[in-house]
Formats: C-alpha cells, structure tokens, sequence
C-alpha cells in the first residue's frame, strides 16, 4: 500500500478525488434520475424514459471531445465553471418540462456536462510520476465503481420514497457542486516540463489518433458493453429464477469485488496489458450464464469483477501515455465518448440476444463482445508502427511499452 500513500499525498490530489467522487456519483446517477420522472412525473411508458436517457448519453458521448478540446484551449475552470451554470438550469426545469422539450434539453445537457471525470484524469497525468500513475489510475477506476454502486440506488431509493423532482434538484444540486469544487481547486492539467496548448505546438490529429490510440478506444468500447451488457443479463437470470428482488446485493458483490481487483491491481509492481484483462474479463463473463439463482451469480460476479477496474484503469493509463500533453483534454475526451457508447449500445445488444435465445444467451454475448474488443485492440496495437510515446513527468526515457 506504499504506493497509494505516495499516490494520496501527492498536494491536491486527495480532495480532487473527494470532490471528483461527489460529481461523478450524481452523474452516474443521471440517467436514472430522469427515468424515473419520466416514469412517476410525466407518467409515460419505460420506452420513453429511455428515449430520453439515450438522448443524454449521446450528448455526453458526443460532447466529450469537443469539451476536451475547449480544456485544451482554454483550461478547466472555464469549461467547469460554463457547464456548471447549464447543469443547474437544466434540472431545475426538468420537472416543468413536457416530455418532447425534456428530450431535446436533455441532448443538450448531455453535450455540455460538467466534465468531472475528464479533467481528474488529465489532473492524475499532470500530478503524478510515471511510477506513480498506475496507483493513481486504479484509485480513479475504483472510485468509478463506487459512483456505480452509490448513485443509481439512491436514486431509486429516494425517488420511490419522495417526489423525483427533489431527486432530480439533488442530483443537480450535486453535479454542480462537484463541477464548481474542481473549478475552485483548479488541478494542473499539464505538468511543469510540458508545454501548454496556447503556447507549445498543437500536433495534428492524425498524428496522435493512430492505430494504437484506436485500439484503446475499441477496447474501451468494449469493456462498457460487456459491463452494461452483464447487468441486464443479471437482471434477466434473476427474473427467470424468480428472485429479481436479489439483483442489488448480486451487483453490490460484483462493485465490491471491482474495488478489490482495482486496489490489488495498482499495488503490483508490473502492469498488464489491456487486452489481454479484457479478454480475461470477457471469459470470466461467460460462464456467469450457467448460474440460476442469486448465490451463483455473486459467486460468477466476484470472478469477473476482480477484473474489471482494473481493464479500466489500464485504459485511462494508456489514453494518458499515448496523448501528447497539448492534446490530452481532447483524448480524454474521446475516452469519455467511447465508454458512453458502450454503456449506450450494450443493454440493447445483449437485450436482444436475450429476447432470440435465453438469458445466458445475454452473458455470452456480453463477454464474446469483450473477447472480440480484446482481440481487435490487440491486433491494432502489434500491427502500428512503433513509435515513442510522449515522455511522462518523473521518467528519464520515453515511455514504450509493447502492450497497452
């Protein structure tokens, strides 16, 4: 654990993740939130609750590197402090809104939102040394599982219990304090030997979104369809066997043993590749399809949840290795974009394997999409033309690293 006490008292970094954590949390969280004032405020259907929490992700999905670039540009407190003041008036009329005004507004709230995760990892890169980066990483991916594992079951929680419009002010009132404290703290985006975007030369995208950058990309991708994907099948297994009632304490194992595999994997002294933790995770995935009931699928989550902070944080590491300092909001931005998509298009996916077979048909699907991300990421990465990757603050040579 030396290295998480180095990791935390770097100046600065412990509250940025404290505050990060309160901002994340309420984004995870988003999505549900509207769910259920679609569902119990506006009184429609669960289709269109979904219409409008698609519509929010593919903002997000879609604001990202456009939001990085502007970081780039201008720095973070602009950008924080600008999506601040569109987050709070954007849920403070969600409960007002008609539903077709709710649709659209949320595409744009999802466009413009407060950039929380974004600039933490640029922070982690610009604060740390290349021995502590790992550490820091898995601090950040851990962090991320508990967002999941606090957000979205308070939200249900208080939203059955009292009107989801005070949960839809409280999930505001949250995300804007989050993008307000990093704004206030103002982490370092760059470190002190690199070059600021304004003042050092921008290099062209084509220079630095190459094969390998893709290939983290995909496997990003794929890593949060097999996550969105899995919980479904969960939730399907569980409905089959009659016991539906035990999905949050089969997902709480799954966080908890996330948790666990990511502060394991920031105490080893040697990094994995990326590929080969998400074709791991994607195999452990699939035998989860021949449990039947609620014992089994905690004994199948904590196998494969041992894997998953871990597969993230090796990714935010790479995007962090391979993106040139000047250009790091945009590529953490694309970052952003992919995991989203995977959110996004998973539960589909894997809904309709288990609508054509059964739900362990769900599970396969989930964890062969990891499996082919794997494959693709690695093939990608082997077949580039190997190249220095930007040198990190505390290393004395350039950064290669034969795997991602």
């Amino acid at each position: 654990m030396t290295g998480y006490r180095q990791v935390l008292a770097v100046r600065g970094l412990a509250p940025l993740l404290g505050v990060s954590l309160i901002a994340r949390a309420a984004i995870t969280a988003d999505a549900m939130t509207l769910t259920m004032c679609v569902v119990l405020g506006l009184h429609r259907s669960y289709a269109a609750a979904g219409g409008v929490a698609a519509a929010l992700t593919a903002g997000v999905a879609l604001g990202g590197p456009l939001l990085g670039r502007v970081i780039d540009r201008r720095g973070p407190r602009v950008v924080l402090l600008s999506t601040a003041v569109i987050q709070i008036a954007f849920w403070l009329c969600v409960p007002v809104m008609p539903f077709w005004t709710l649709l659209g507004a949320a595409f744009a709230a999802g466009l413009l939102m407060v950039p929380a995760q974004p600039v933490t990892r640029q922070a982690i890169s610009a604060m740390t040394t290349a021995g502590q980066r790992r550490a820091a990483f898995a601090l950040e991916s851990v962090q991320g599982e508990l967002s999941y594992m606090v957000g979205p079951p308070i939200v249900i929680l208080f939203a059955a219990k009292a009107s989801p419009d005070v949960v839809a002010w409280v999930v505001g009132v949250a995300i804007v304090a989050g993008g307000v404290g990093i704004a206030l703290l103002n982490p370092p985006l760059r470190a002190a030997d690199e070059p600021d975007a304004d003042t050092g030369e921008r290099p062209r995208r084509r220079e630095w979104l190459g094969p390998r950058m893709i290939a983290v990309l995909v496997m990003a991708f794929g890593t949060t369809v097999l996550l969105s994907g899995t919980d479904l099948a969960i939730v399907a297994t569980l409905e089959e066997a009659g016991q539906v009632s035990w999905a949050a304490v089969v997902v709480a194992v799954y966080g908890v043993a996330s948790i666990i595999g990511g502060l394991a994997y920031g105490a080893l002294t040697r990094p994995l590749p990326t590929w080969l933790l998400l074709g791991l995770l994607g195999l452990a995935t699939i035998p989860a399809g021949f449990a039947h009931s609620w014992q089994w699928l905690c004994v199948a989550g904590a196998g494969a949840g041992l894997l998953t902070a871990p597969t993230l944080s090796t990714v935010a590491h790479a995007v962090s290795r391979l993106a040139p300092a000047s250009v790091r909001g945009e590529a953490t931005g694309l970052q952003s974009s992919a995991l989203s998509a995977g959110f996004a298009l998973g539960s589909p996916i894997v809904g309709g394997a288990i609508d054509l077979t059964v739900p362990a048909g769900g599970f396969a699907t989930a964890g062969l999409a990891g499996v082919v991300a794997a494959l693709i990421g690695c093939l990608l990465w082997r077949h580039s033309p190997a190249r220095t990757e930007p040198a990190q603050t505390g290393s004395t040579r350039p950064a290669l690293d034969p795997v991602p």
